[in-house]
């Protein structure tokens, strides 16, 4: 694998070297301290705060610099308060065990009576994150071509950075689990000799690979250069050069006729505004009879429509233009939209929890081997606030995954 280069520190972290201040972050602050107790001291966890222990008893969180916590809460909301983990302003021996009580209560942290103020409060998302085509490469690259070498380390062998499929055995094992979920898209769009198929969203290659040993033809669209190439040689490897193409192409500029549409956990990066054109795009290249697979991160309807014009942590460092929709969206965009219908779905939330916990596991144990590839310890501790926060939200049934097949209407 090519080593490739990363951020500098300095760069890399704007906001976290310096702790807001000014009488508009005082008076913020006073009321974000007054809001978070009153949160914590309902909740079954336990808060260490000025010497005080707040909350029922549960998952522990401790407050080391309480004025710069309150400040960055205050004026950043819940960025601020990702951004406090970040800078060691707070700590948690338990986590992901903290985060998931936060997000099983994510409703009602705030007062329902001061929620109808949020559209006044919270930070709208750059319009530089918009998923246009001239903006979509750049979003995906901050992310997915940070480096091979980094993803290698956390993921399994096939490279799947998408949910393992356990099928109710837990402690089973990663790589198996993993192809399982692949193979269930596989079989659910009837892939096999002589199938053309569109992948959108290449990954490392894995999806593809399986389904050229199928027998079917595959043409796997990326904006990300740093997978296109480590996939091109994966599947050189397996001997599929012949079967396979990926390209370096936005999804929207796709056109041929497919027997089989398959995307795993791609639409999260699409953007509301956009969610039509996806569907309509796969509607307009799908062959008579062909059908549709999506593996979907969903979050509850009511939730998506209260935060999809919010700027978030997860925005600003990890995935810049993500948004996660909902069940109920989907099904409505395809019927306002597209001929397409979900015939079939299966849900495995809790076994995003599990895949989450395992990379989470393997991340920690190589930090070592992360910072020799130029990576800080500010980003360690990001990567592990993004992966156990991740996890809370399926831990706590916030966050859903499911695998949707959809086939035109008759």
């Amino acid at each position: 694998m090519t080593l490739t280069p990363v951020r500098p520190a300095p760069e890399t972290w704007p906001g976290l070297d310096a702790v807001p201040a000014g009488l508009h972050t005082t008076v913020s602050a006073h009321v974000a301290r007054k809001l978070f107790l009153a949160a914590v001291r309902r909740l079954p966890v336990t808060v260490d705060l000025d010497g005080e222990v707040h909350g029922l008893g549960g998952p522990s969180m401790t407050v080391h610099r309480p004025d710069e916590f309150f400040a960055r809460l205050g004026r950043d909301k819940l960025i601020g308060f990702g951004e406090g983990y970040l800078t060691g302003a707070w700590d948690s021996d338990e986590l992901a065990g903290f985060l998931t009580v936060l997000a099983a209560d994510v409703a009602d942290l705030v007062p329902r009576s001061l929620q109808t103020l949020r559209g006044l409060v919270v930070a709208r998302p750059p319009r530089l994150h918009r998923n246009s085509k001239r903006r979509t490469r750049d979003n995906i690259a901050h992310h997915y071509d940070l480096s091979n070498d980094l993803f290698s380390l956390f993921l399994d062998p096939s490279l799947s950075y998408s949910s393992a499929l356990f099928e109710g055995n837990p402690s089973g094992d990663l790589h198996a689990a993993q192809l399982r979920k692949i193979d269930r898209l596989l079989d659910e769009t009837h892939v096999g000799p002589g199938t053309r198929v569109l992948e959108i969203g290449t990954g490392w290659g894995e999806l593809a690979i399986r389904a050229a040993a199928r027998g079917a033809t595959v043409h796997s669209v990326t904006l990300s250069t740093e997978q296109q190439a480590l996939a091109r040689q994966r599947i050189e490897a397996a001997g599929f050069s012949d079967r396979v193409h990926v390209e370096l192409a936005d999804y929207r500029d796709v056109a041929g006729e497919y027997d089989a549409v398959l995307s795993v956990e791609m639409i999260e990066a699409v953007g509301h505004e956009y969610w039509p054109t996806y569907f309509r795009t796969i509607d307009r290249v799908l062959a008579p009879g062909g059908r549709v697979g999506i593996q979907a991160i969903l979050m509850p309807h009511d939730r998506m429509l209260a935060t999809r014009r919010t700027y978030t942590w997860i925005n600003k460092y990890i995935f810049p233009g993500g948004f996660l929709p909902s069940a109920q969206v989907i099904d409505e965009v395809n019927e306002q939209h597209t001929s397409l219908r979900v015939t079939n779905r299966l849900a495995f939330g809790a076994d995003y929890a599990e895949t989450l916990q395992r990379w989470d596991t393997a991340f920690l144990a190589a930090a070592d081997r992360v910072k020799q590839l130029g990576f800080d310890e500010t980003f360690l501790r990001m990567w592990h606030f993004y992966l156990e926060y991740s996890r809370a939200g399926f831990a706590s049934g916030y966050l859903d995954v499911q695998q949707l097949t959809l086939t035109r209407e008759t």
